[in-house]
């Protein structure tokens, strides 16, 4: 980690590291110091217009190695996004690899006096160091190493195997957010795979928590109750994953007045629409804010608006049932 001194396990440890952030920050600003922003993804372009719109005495420049900002998304959010950097003053650089030790490199993005800080915002890596080695991918964002796991979100082995089934049979360990493949790979291209590759953002992770916690509550009906089928007389099988809808929503916040909203995006590059942006986007990711948070508080309107995301009547577009 850049900040050993801090432990964000806790939220005493998340709040120094804010703490300090801001100062930091604070201190850029009283100099106009210049920054560098590696990496026009969404996470990139929020983090340079926050600073941007807080700290406007800052010099930012945003830099990425694709042809444009937010590299899988539809070319007329890349376009807002763009047009509002521009607007404001953030330097723009493209089809541009960091090099920093690189006295080209500086020059090509006019900063020959290289940048006072840098943020890097690109790349994710694995951390599942506790895990087997034969239940970990051997390639994946950032070289491999995420955890593997079948349809039911089971881990699996290398070799196709439930890994830590009980003596029924039945899987007792589930993968599901950051840390395991993002997808159930299979032969040929990405459109025939079980589960193409999902993003590693909030909503899939939290549709998985929903598919797993569905899956530990039927193992424990068949193996501990004794319940073998549903109230209809069904017989009790395991949830399977899908491409979940709300993998394909991305609403990328440009300062806290300002944002774009892509809907409907898949695996497929540049795919989505932008159908939402300006301020009342911004109104949207308000609302979007408090509703989880109220959630989290278990508020009953929070719940009541994310019980439905989550068990969704009807599923329009993604790789779900139509009626789940």
């Amino acid at each position: 980690s850049d900040w050993p001194h801090i432990d964000e396990r806790f939220i005493e440890g998340r709040r120094r590291h804010v703490l300090e952030e801001f100062h930091k920050l604070h201190d850029l600003n009283k100099r106009k110091a210049t920054c560098l922003i590696v990496g026009a993804g969404f996470i990139g372009v929020e983090w340079a217009t926050e600073i941007e719109y807080f700290f406007p005495d800052v010099q930012l420049t945003i830099i990425d190695a694709l042809p444009r900002c937010l590299g899988p998304l539809p070319d007329s959010a890349a376009d807002y996004c763009s047009a509002y950097m521009n607007a404001v003053g953030i330097k723009e650089f493209y089809d541009c690899k960091y090099d920093a030790k690189s006295d080209d490199f500086w020059k090509k993005i006019e900063m020959p006096n290289k940048a006072d800080v840098e943020y890097i915002c690109i790349g994710v890596k694995a951390s599942n160091y506790f895990m087997p080695a034969e239940t970990l991918s051997e390639k994946g964002p950032g070289g491999g190493g995420w955890i593997l796991m079948d349809m039911n979100l089971a881990v699996k082995t290398r070799d196709g195997k439930v890994w830590s089934t009980d003596e029924q049979g039945y899987p007792r360990i589930f993968a599901i957010g950051d840390c395991n493949y993002g997808c159930v790979d299979g032969p040929g291209p990405m459109d025939n795979w079980p589960v193409p590759a999902i993003p590693k953002i909030s909503y899939p992770g939290e549709e998985e928590a929903i598919v797993a916690i569905r899956n530990i509550e039927k193992v424990d009906k068949l193996v501990f109750r004794g319940i073998k089928t549903t109230h209809m007389g069904y017989p009790i099988e395991l949830a399977t994953m899908h491409w979940p809808w709300g993998a394909g929503m991305f609403a990328t916040s440009l300062g806290p007045d300002d944002a774009c909203f892509v809907a409907g995006a898949n695996w497929v590059k540049n795919s989505g629409l932008m159908c939402v942006w300006g301020s009342p986007c911004a109104v949207q990711k308000e609302i979007i804010e408090a509703s989880k948070v109220d959630e989290c508080a278990f508020g009953f309107i929070g719940r009541l608006i994310w019980h439905f995301v989550h068990h969704t009547p009807v599923h329009l577009f993604g790789k779900g049932p139509w009626f789940p």
